[in-house]
C-alpha cells in the first residue's frame, strides 16, 4: 500500500483555491461542529493573523483548516507561544481514506517552520464529536480535562506540545 501522507501536502492558501473550496462538502452532522472553508476565510470575526491552510491531495484540495491566535486562542490557552487549531475539515468524498490523520501528522513540522516561536498547538473538540477526538489523542494531543462552551456547545480543549522532548 502507498505510503498517503506523501501525497498529502499543506499548503498556505491562495486565492486559486477558493473555487475549488467552495465545493467541499461536508454532511450535516459534521457540520454541527466545523465551518466550511469559504464560511472561515470570509469570516469578518477571524482575525488578519490567522492562517489559512489547505489539504492538497495530489495537488487537489481536499480539506482545509485554520491557525488563529490573538483573542479567539486566548479562549482556549493562556500560552501566549501557541496556535489554535480551527475549522477543520475534510470532503465528505475523501473521508475514511486516512487523509485527516495524515494532514494532522505532518501539522507540528509545518506549524514550525512556519512560527519557529510556537511551541504548542491548540484545539477544541466538540464533547459530541467522538471520531475526531479519537483521531487527534491517536496524533498526540492531550486532554488535560479543559471544558470551553462554545457556540455549538463544550468543547474538550485539547494541547499538543511541539517541543520534542515532550512528544518523543
Amino acid at each position: 500500500m502507498m505510503n498517503e501522507s506523501t501525497t498529502i501536502q499543506l499548503v498556505d492558501y491562495q486565492p486559486m483555491h477558493y473555487e475549488v473550496l467552495t465545493q467541499i462538502d461536508i454532511p450535516d452532522e459534521q457540520r454541527e461542529f466545523t465551518s466550511l472553508p469559504v464560511e472561515k476565510i470570509n469570516s469578518p470575526l477571524v482575525e488578519a493573523s490567522a492562517c489559512h491552510v489547505v489539504i492538497l491531495h495530489n495537488e487537489e484540495p481536499i480539506g482545509y483548516f485554520a491557525l488563529e491566535e490573538g483573542k479567539k486562542l486566548q479562549k482556549y490557552s493562556a500560552n501566549t507561544h501557541a496556535k489554535l487549531l480551527t475549522a477543520f475539515s475534510i470532503d465528505y468524498r475523501h473521508q475514511g481514506k486516512g487523509y485527516a490523520k495524515a494532514a494532522l501528522h505532518q501539522l507540528p513540522d509545518f506549524v514550525r517552520k512556519r512560527y519557529p516561536h510556537v511551541d504548542e498547538i491548540v484545539l477544541g473538540v466538540n464533547q459530541g464529536n467522538i471520531v475526531a477526538a479519537s483521531l487527534y489523542r491517536k496524533l498526540g494531543f492531550i486532554d488535560h480535562g479543559e471544558v470551553f462552551v462554545g457556540p455549538k456547545g463544550p468543547q474538550h480543549i485539547m494541547h499538543l506540545s511541539l517541543n520534542k522532548t515532550e512528544n518523543s
